[in-house]
């Protein structure tokens, strides 16, 4: 039976895809897999902390070929800057993913994603609220479709990348829409961290485990 270094993510030689939820290893000549379950990991930090790069390096170090790999990216091209910034995301994806662009059905389209894709990036989760202000107006109590998004998430279909801003570290907002978009961020990144399995903190681009392990 071969020896399995999941730190060194090699069995024999073999790369070990971890993303892809599979164990390879080997009786003779006769290949083994073994089946894990898939893990959602959580991303979280402040504006610029290397949120997106972690999430994005660590999807591609895992597995193999752009239809093993899933971007759902949520902002949507409300003006010129934020095309700006959709632009520049994309032209540094490039074509290393299957970018799906849904700004408000994030359970659907993680759902519907590609039997092929192995781990799927979710960039990021606090536009994606502000969407949901943006076209519905502030909730009695929460947005429907965060009870449908973590109901997917606790059955995910593959390996899930979630990333969302740490909102409130910073001064109290001067206005009541301000103040409810912090307050659900806060309870949604609360409940998504209930979730996951792995919940990491970036700051300046330094990686720490707050639950499970860095990956």
């Amino acid at each position: 039976m071969a020896t399995i270094d999941l730190k060194k993510n090699q069995i024999k030689g073999y790369p070990l895809h971890a993303a892809k939820g599979t164990i390879v290893s080997t009786t003779g000549s006769v290949r083994i897999h073994t089946r894990l379950k898939s893990q959602v990991s959580l991303i979280i930090g402040g504006g610029r902390s290397g949120k997106s790069s972690y999430a994005q390096d660590y999807a591609l170090s895992v597995c193999e070929g752009t239809e093993s790999r899933a971007y759902i990216a949520t902002a949507e091209p409300i003006d010129e800057e934020m095309k700006a910034r959709i632009a520049a995301h994309q032209q540094d994806r490039g074509d290393r993913f299957i970018t799906i662009e849904e700004p408000i059905d994030l359970a659907k389209a993680i759902k519907e994603l590609p039997p092929s894709v192995e781990v799927c990036v979710v960039d990021c989760l606090t536009v994606w609220l502000g969407n949901l202000l943006h076209h519905e107006g502030i909730p009695s109590k929460r947005f429907a479709q965060m009870d449908e998004l973590y109901e997917v998430l606790r059955h995910p279909p593959c390996d899930i990348l979630l990333v969302t801003n740490e909102t409130g570290l910073g001064l109290i907002p001067a206005d009541a829409e301000s103040r409810s978009f912090r307050d659900l961020a806060g309870w949604m990144n609360q409940d998504l961290a209930q979730i996951a399995g792995n919940v990491i903190l970036l700051v300046a681009g330094l990686p720490l485990a707050l639950k499970g392990e860095v990956l």
